[in-house]
């Protein structure tokens, strides 16, 4: 560590853009696979970190899906955040707003209030702990129908108080933002914030059905708005914020350079989020 490290991790920072299943560690994801039981399909840590080289955004949501299926209680969805939380302290974030994907827990049997308690739970107790405040981002696998969507809506509707926003991931190329746009209609009149993922692999157009078909007040990622001037002038306007995550793209190679990512500043209020999925490669 140099002094300009330990400057940089002493700064208070807002962490925007994490998916707390992304955060799963090897060491704690073998932990809870060993005490649930559960099959695992790598035999060592080291297998897991191996496996971390990926072609696209598909390939790493491949074994996102994989650490997924080894949380089955409320103990596991706490463990994973508060692992998460003790990171995020060391680093300095004082505020995060973090998305969770629950379609990808209940489509396998485990309910909706066993992943949000343990999330929950964990929250609260990094705020006591370490004095990091928080949101809770619901987010809607947009390569799940609609109807799936509406039946997690409804559920999310009885935890009102606890989640603070609804967002769209997964898989962006095929599934546009107006597949969704019933379900974001009745979220936002349920008095949810709407955010979504567009424009990280998809087209300029998806930035745009965001905009217009979710109403969402901030865009995650949209890397390819950068492509349209007209487009990048309406979030200049309208002062639409971006949540842009450079290593990230480059891991999943969204992009094969980090000088060719198109993050310039361009009046487009933007936040740089660094560590996103790869928490054991910082």
């Amino acid at each position: 560590m140099t002094p300009t490290d330990d400057f940089i991790r002493a700064l208070p920072k807002a962490e925007l853009h994490m998916h707390i299943e992304g955060s799963f560690e090897p060491d704690l994801m073998f932990e809870i696979a060993g005490r649930n039981g559960v099959d695992f399909p790598f035999d060592s840590v080291e297998e897991v970190r191996a496996a971390y080289e990926f072609e696209n955004l598909q390939s790493f949501l491949d074994i996102y899906y994989q650490g997924m299926n080894v949380l089955r209680r409320e103990q596991d969805f706490h463990d994973l955040t508060y692992a998460y939380l003790e990171r995020a302290h060391a680093d300095g974030v004082v505020h995060t707003e973090i998305f969770f994907d629950p379609q990808g827990h209940t489509g396998r049997g485990v309910a909706f209030e066993t992943v949000l308690d343990g999330i929950w739970r964990a929250l609260r107790d990094g705020e006591r702990e370490f004095g990091i405040s928080s949101r809770l981002i619901m987010c809607f696998l947009r390569h799940l129908s609609e109807e799936d969507a509406f039946r997690t809506l409804d559920q999310a509707l009885e935890h009102r108080d606890r989640i603070a926003g609804v967002g769209l991931d997964s898989s962006e190329v095929g599934h546009p933002p107006a597949k969704f746009e019933r379900v974001f209609r009745k979220a936002c009149e349920a008095g949810f914030v709407a955010v979504a993922h567009a424009g990280e692999e998809g087209p300029p157009a998806y930035v745009r059905e965001a905009l217009d078909l979710l109403q969402v007040t901030r865009i995650d990622h949209g890397n390819r708005a950068m492509e349209a001037p007209d487009l990048i002038e309406r979030l200049v306007r309208e002062q639409v914020p971006l949540t842009v995550c450079p290593l990230s793209n480059l891991k999943l190679c969204v992009v094969d350079d980090l000088r060719k990512h198109p993050r310039g500043n361009r009046g487009v209020a933007r936040t740089n989020v660094f560590a996103y999925a790869f928490a054991w490669e910082e």
